[in-house]
């Protein structure tokens, strides 16, 4: 039997799906017709981006699941017309993606490199040598798939490194904490910060005066979380009394970045341009493919969102 798949994305995500998408589900042993125009109550699958057309789930009366593209589904867990599961992306190629370049802006941090990328003067010869990643104490909050990837690579680095989530986790080389005394030693530890959690009403501003006042002096921040999880003035007072030594952001509450916001211009904040990681096309491909394959077998979704958790 055939099953309708719909791909509700931004008309220019299509181009590259579609040929990826298709051959993931042929692969699957899945008869599918892939389109992005059906009649709602013939649409079995939406393979879905929440800023697609598609927001209202009411006339999909055949619907069995929305996939979506993408890690992040807080603009989609409060859709009180989706009434079937929701499973959030996570693939190979958007951990490895994160794992990159949070582990780069890391050992940027950790060696100093800044200050040699722009350049010595003649007659300047500083040789501050950085400690041993083993002398570095590293925190990631948020300890899902992304942040547990991340916290295994930087620890197997030699990093010493904390995870802490909500709930209790167990990753091999990190200690992990959890709860309300969890975050504060992790924030009291971290020489250097990674913030790897979803956007909530609980993690909203976690990162605020009280939050950076626990860091050890000279602390680094690097987020490619989500912009809500910090408190963006208290963050720039921080930096600005040098409490806080930088901080690297790829993710912001205003995205692009507003022009006159002060994180273009200040100069402990890199900026980059929401690139830590993408969802790409083959990879996501092949895990739509394998929860479609599920569906149609009367099997478990894989990556199911707690719609009450909200990820």
């Amino acid at each position: 039997m055939t099953v309708n798949v719909l791909f509700a994305a931004l008309p220019q995500r299509w181009d590259s799906y579609r040929a990826p998408l298709t051959e993931a589900l042929r692969e699957a042993g899945v008869e599918a017709d892939l389109r992005t125009d059906f009649p709602p109550e013939e649409v079995d699958y939406i393979v879905y981006a929440p800023n697609s057309s598609v927001q209202d789930f009411t006339h999909y009366t055949r619907l069995k699941a929305v996939l979506n593209l993408w890690a992040g589904v807080e603009s989609v867990t409060g859709n009180v017309t989706l009434k079937v599961p929701l499973a959030r992306m996570v693939d190979h190629g958007l951990r490895q993606g994160m794992v990159e370049w949070v582990t780069g802006h890391v050992l940027r941090h950790h060696l100093g490199m800044d200050k040699h990328i722009r350049g010595l003067t003649p007659g300047d010869w500083p040789q501050d040598f950085p400690p041993l990643a083993e002398d570095r104490q590293v925190s990631v909050l948020g300890m899902g798939e992304l942040g547990a990837a991340c916290a295994t690579t930087l620890a197997r680095l030699g990093f010493a490194v904390s995870g802490w989530s909500r709930s209790p986790k167990s990753v091999e080389g990190v200690i992990c904490l959890d709860g309300p005394d969890g975050l504060r030693q992790a924030l009291s530890t971290a020489e250097i910060l990674v913030l790897l959690l979803p956007d909530t009403a609980a993690t909203q501003n976690l990162i605020d005066a009280d939050a950076l006042a626990l860091m050890p002096k000279g602390a680094v921040i690097v987020n490619p979380g989500r912009g809500t999880l910090i408190d963006d003035d208290a963050l720039l007072a921080a930096l600005d009394s040098g409490d806080i030594a930088h901080a690297t952001l790829d993710v912001f509450r205003v995205e692009p970045l507003p022009a006159d916001h002060r994180f273009w211009h200040h100069p402990r904040v890199t900026v980059t341009p929401h690139i830590a990681s993408e969802t790409r096309p083959k990879t996501a491909s092949r895990v739509i493919a394998e929860n479609v394959r599920r569906g149609e077998a009367g099997e478990p979704f894989l990556h199911l969102v707690d719609r009450a958790a909200g990820y």
